[in-house]
């Protein structure tokens, strides 16, 4: 008797265990980002410090650049012409809706299409967030 209940409830326990272990992760949101539902909340560690910006700039350039253009235009040379619109960081009405979190976030885990390689195998952290700091220098002021 007591073998019978024991496989529905082990059973159960590995549903639940698996259930609860998916709602930990990260849920892909609209245009192919995996983004943590914190994201938007989440503050950049280096917001406002001047050398994050110029380390930002330094990564920015070796990291991005190739792709997002010297100024963030989306104009690299490997840039994806039917997404340049997507890949210009300039355009200051974006900012409000990409802010730090999310954009760490969609840096650090990239997406497939249009091509964002993902960071976080190159970069700490830090070094992410530092491109944050920059990369907002790059929004228009004015829009």
């Amino acid at each position: 008797m007591h073998t019978r209940w024991s496989l529905p409830a082990i059973a159960g326990l590995i549903f639940v265990a698996t259930f609860a272990a998916s709602a930990q992760q990260p849920a892909p949101k609209s245009g192919g980002w995996t983004l943590p539902a914190t994201a938007a909340d989440e503050k950049n560690p280096f917001a406002g410090d001047p050398k994050a910006v110029e380390s930002g700039k330094t990564l920015f350039k070796k990291m991005c650049e190739r792709c997002h253009g010297p100024g963030g235009k989306g104009d690299g040379p490997d840039a994806d012409p039917d997404a340049q619109q997507d890949m210009d960081l300039t355009v200051a009405r974006r900012a409000e809706r990409n802010p730090d979190g999310v954009v760490f976030y969609k840096m650090w885990n990239g997406r497939s299409k249009p091509k964002m390689p993902a960071v976080k195998d190159d970069l700490t952290k830090e070094q992410a967030w530092q491109i944050v700091c920059y990369v907002q220098t790059l929004r228009e002021k004015s829009q």
